[in-house]
């Protein structure tokens, strides 16, 4: 792969990093709040591919130029004997597998985590470092991770008596308990672990995994230990639940608030 080949690859994938950036794409991949640093890092790369593909046609015109003729010498010196030349090595093939990451990329918008991780993920619930206030009337639209972390950790006292609404996918226990389920991030997809809320009272008939519910229901103070790492799940006592499509942003990132 010469320097033409590296400059093209570098700006295909700065102009790809800069796609996800301007569109919602790059949630699949990094919490919101990342989206500055990706479209820097996109910029920082088209500029160092036209960089290097301005200097690499400068070198190339330095050596099609022809050579100044000598000036003639006053005696001619003894001729030297040629240094040995060393033959060319092409650029092995191999580097252009560094195309594959880019393609998939391009091509390949993975899907957000859901019910298969979670199930084998155990929940990831963390003590909230402060409960912020929540309005005085109408119902309270929470995050997964905000009831969760209420429920547990205040034993419900800022939720007893409220009307509450939640979104997420649905998951099954192995024992066929449903979960409504949002994956938290801390920083990008890889590092997503699930938080989960069990459901009790008026469960849909039918269930299937991954699919988004808005859940409205009421605090129960009924919690069981996850199966998985025996960390606290919440439940909450659902009065009604409607399919809804999947959020813009599939991923939660209230963590420690």
């Amino acid at each position: 792969m010469n320097r033409q080949a590296q400059s093209a690859v570098l700006f295909l994938l700065g102009a790809s990093l800069l796609h996800a950036g301007t569109t919602d794409l790059y949630l699949r991949y990094v919490k919101a709040g990342l989206r500055p640093l990706l479209l820097a890092a996109g910029a920082v790369l088209i500029a160092t591919a036209l960089a290097t593909a301005w200097y690499e046609r400068r070198a190339t015109k330095r050596k099609k130029s022809p050579p100044t003729p000598p000036a003639p010498a006053a005696s001619p010196a003894p001729a030297a004997s040629p240094a040995p030349v060393s033959p060319a090595h092409p650029e092995p093939r191999i580097s252009w597998l560094l195309v594959l990451p880019l393609l998939a990329l391009i091509l390949v918008a993975p899907p957000a985590l859901g019910s298969y991780s979670a199930t084998r993920t155990g929940t990831s619930l963390q003590e909230p470092l402060a409960y912020p206030a929540l309005p005085a009337t109408g119902p309270l639209r929470l995050s997964v991770v905000d009831y969760a972390g209420r429920a547990v950790y205040d034993d419900g006292r800022t939720l007893t008596g409220r009307r509450i609404q939640l979104t997420g996918f649905l998951a099954l226990d192995r024992d066929g308990t449903p979960y409504l389920v949002r994956m938290a991030l801390n920083c990008c997809a890889a590092d997503a672990q699930p938080v989960k809320v069990g459901l009790t009272g008026r469960i849909p008939p039918v269930l299937q995994p991954d699919t988004w519910l808005e859940i409205t229901g009421t605090y129960t103070p009924h919690r069981v230990k996850d199966p998985v790492n025996d960390g606290p799940i919440p439940f909450i006592e659902v009065t009604a639940a409607r399919p809804v499509p999947t959020p813009k942003d599939p991923y939660d990132e209230t963590w420690n608030t």
